[in-house]
């Protein structure tokens, strides 16, 4: 049984009364694991054909989610091609209750690692604008990661504070997540290390920093926009009294549902969540992308797209070399939407990014045995004696994995090397 700061459980006792000791007794279980179905690339119905995870049974309040037993639920081959993350069951429950849909303005405000904000590019299919920011740079190197192995395209990942986007998306959202930084009481079992950090002033911290960033979303949502708010944790402070809080200070705001999924009456580990509809205000008019790019770059990535790829790729634009799709509708923001590659010693040389959002239909394919994918994971070349001289997918199963440069027979590995296993 894990030892639980004294302070948490008084509080509890008298939150609970005589339901406490079946939600302590919870901790005696091992923590429920769960993936998700990326549906921008497999439909929930096939992974678990295509995947060697011990499924059991669907997780109730997310249509792609699925209960998993066993470990290693990161090493596999469906997980390298991206058609799952993996994803504590009850912080499945918030991203659905943004209803997020194709062709909206979607901000996920504090999005690292990534398991809402790839849950919400799911649900909006490529259409639209989905910024997903993190305040803190190695977090956010983690969800850029995640959006990238995913083959999100219709996102920008953002170091910034909350209160530094509100200078550029001032009423501009129709649609907030904020999945709030809380004490993490709803972790307890899953990561220990929550625990010594956990204390009644702390929850007090997190409590202040949660109001503040509420405050910034709402000068992001537009009128008629909907903000979903949630925490892994139980703390009234930061949660119901939260929300309260932030209705007395914005009356021109609705709430809609609010629930707090405890660990003794779900199979999940704990989480809160409150949906609101904004009822007063603008949205945003923004000019139309204006696009600069490098002649040469976009030449060289046309004749590569005629000759490899059957899907075509707008608005190109050139940083530092490297060219990109940009999405339209954003405000004056490098770099957003899909990193195509860049031109290196006069040859366009096609990312990591753009083969991960690719699907086998759209580019030629190499499709590896389960062994020679592996291989490929860790680096090396294969046999390809069939394929025509040029850049294909390695692809698996038909989902693609990565780059390779089929040269005399022989496939050249073009996974990126941070990516071997």
């Amino acid at each position: 049984m894990i030892e639980l700061p004294q302070d948490f459980v008084d509080r509890m006792r008298r939150f609970l009364g005589a339901d406490y000791e079946n939600f302590a007794q919870s901790y005696s279980l091992p923590p429920e694991k769960g993936v998700r179905a990326n549906t921008l690339k497999i439909c929930a119905e096939d992974l678990p054909d295509v995947c060697p995870l011990n499924f059991d049974g669907k997780i109730p309040w997310e249509k792609n989610g699925f209960y998993v037993c066993g470990e290693g639920l990161g090493k596999t081959l469906a997980h390298a091609a991206g058609l799952y993350y993996v994803q504590e069951p009850s912080a499945m429950s918030a991203a659905p209750k943004l209803k997020a849909k194709g062709g909206e303005r979607v901000l996920d405000l504090c999005s690292a690692p990534g398991g809402k904000g790839t849950a919400l590019a799911a649900d909006m299919q490529g259409e639209g604008v989905l910024v997903l920011n993190e305040i803190d740079r190695k977090r956010c190197s983690v969800l850029r990661a995640n959006v990238e192995r995913c083959g999100v395209k219709n996102a920008v990942t953002l170091c910034r504070s909350p209160a530094q986007l509100t200078q550029t998306f001032e009423n501009y959202f129709d649609k907030i997540l904020v999945d709030a930084p809380c004490s993490g009481e709803g972790m307890f079992k899953k990561e220990p290390n929550a625990i010594p950090e956990w204390s009644v002033d702390n929850v007090q911290r997190c409590a202040e920093r949660q109001a503040q960033i509420l405050d910034c979303a709402d000068k992001m949502l537009c009128g008629g926009g909907r903000l979903v708010y949630s925490t892994c944790t139980f703390a009234p402070e930061e949660d119901e009294i939260q929300v309260k809080n932030f209705l007395n200070n914005h009356p021109y705001y609705l709430l809609l549902e609010e629930d707090k999924l405890l660990p003794h009456k779900i199979r999940g580990e704990g989480h809160f969540y409150a949906v609101l509809e904004k009822i007063d205000g603008e949205r945003a008019v923004l000019p139309s992308l204006k696009i600069k790019t490098d002649r040469t770059a976009e030449k060289l990535f046309k004749e590569f797209e005629a000759e490899y790829l059957k899907t075509d790729f707008k608005n190109l634009c050139t940083f530092d070399n490297v060219l990109y799709s940009l999405i339209d509708g954003l405000p004056e923001i490098m770099r957003s939407g899909v990193c195509l590659g860049e031109v290196i010693n006069g040859r366009f040389e096609p990312s990591h990014t753009l083969a991960m959002c690719l699907k086998k239909e759209e580019a030629g394919c190499i499709d590896l045995d389960e062994n020679t994918a592996h291989s490929y994971l860790r680096g090396l070349t294969f046999d390809c004696a069939d394929s025509e001289k040029g850049w294909r997918l390695a692809t698996f199963k038909g989902f693609p994995l990565g780059w390779c440069k089929a040269v005399g027979g022989v496939a050249k590995n073009r996974l990126p090397k941070g990516l071997r296993i």
